[in-house]
């Protein structure tokens, strides 16, 4: 894998690539980076596909802007559309899971001249999630952390105190990390300055910020979910062929939010299959 940085709607973004071919822009949720797609990044590159897999700003090597402003949707799903061009691509296949994959909807939405096709995993439509806080109370339980988020200070006092306790349990126990040298590098990606509060700065922007209206996705939208979810019940998937036509939804009934990890043998053969006929030329 190669490492290397863009300027995208002005910002620095750090990014992992991979492979040659038609591109193929993965994008990592929370609490995460470009690592969480390890899994994929090299079965990708090895069946033609050029990989690239950035820190979303405020991540990991990625430039950090202040304020919660800087965190818009709009201006994330802006980042990832200004990255595809940087790539010297026209357009690109997006891949997001959870915090990734709301930026993905947004990108095919609002920027749908720079994606071919659409792979979201554990990220529920805006409207579908919409519609369920609203009358679904376990998904609201479910949901309680993004109300303590958008506190001041405290939550960065929480997922800081006893050398991150809490991020590391997250992380290890149903998360991302399996092992000792998995765990250390999550860690470290979120010791930086500030790393921590920008990261808590998407969820507060996305309720202080009302974004753009969403609109109807035409591209081919493939939509994974892990069934065993403990943050995002399997309903948020229902319902989606709505917003967007032309859907196809595969489910992994033992994979939990993170299906990459836990399902990354099926998810990969699933989403090559998806992209033969749909991948950008």
């Amino acid at each position: 894998m190669m490492h290397g940085y863009a300027h995208a709607n002005g910002v620095r973004l750090h990014y992992v690539e991979q492979g040659s071919g038609p591109l193929v822009i993965l994008l990592h949720g929370f609490p995460d980076f470009w690592y969480s797609w390890r899994d994929q990044i090299p079965a990708l590159a090895a069946a033609g596909y050029r990989v690239v897999a950035p820190d979303l700003r405020g991540y990991n090597e990625s430039e950090r802007p202040q304020g919660i402003e800087a965190y818009k949707i709009d201006t994330l799903a802006a980042d990832v559309a200004a990255l595809v061009t940087a790539m010297g691509a026209e357009r690109a296949t997006v891949v997001g899971h959870d915090w990734g994959g709301l930026v993905a909807w947004h990108v095919a939405m609002h920027h749908p001249e720079v994606v071919s096709s659409l792979v979201i995993m554990n990220a529920p439509h805006p409207l579908a999630f919409r519609r369920e806080l609203r009358q679904n109370w376990a998904q609201k339980r479910r949901s309680w952390y993004i109300g303590f988020f958008q506190l001041p200070w405290l939550p960065e006092a929480v997922l800081s105190a006893g050398n991150q306790w809490l991020l590391r349990r997250v992380l290890r126990r149903g998360g991302p990390a399996h092992n000792d040298t998995e765990l250390a590098a999550y860690v470290a990606a979120f010791a930086g300055h500030g790393a921590t509060t920008a990261a808590i700065n998407y969820y507060r922007a996305l309720f202080r910020h009302r974004p753009k209206r969403p609109v109807t996705i035409q591209c081919p939208t493939l939509l994974i979910w892990g069934m065993r979810d403990p943050f995002l019940l399997p309903v948020l998937a229902e319902g989606t062929e709505a917003w967007v036509p032309r859907l196809e939804r595969h489910e992994e009934p033992r994979a939990r939010h993170w299906v990459q990890h836990d399902a990354a043998a099926s998810v990969n053969a699933r989403v090559l299959s998806f992209l033969s006929p749909h991948a950008a030329t």
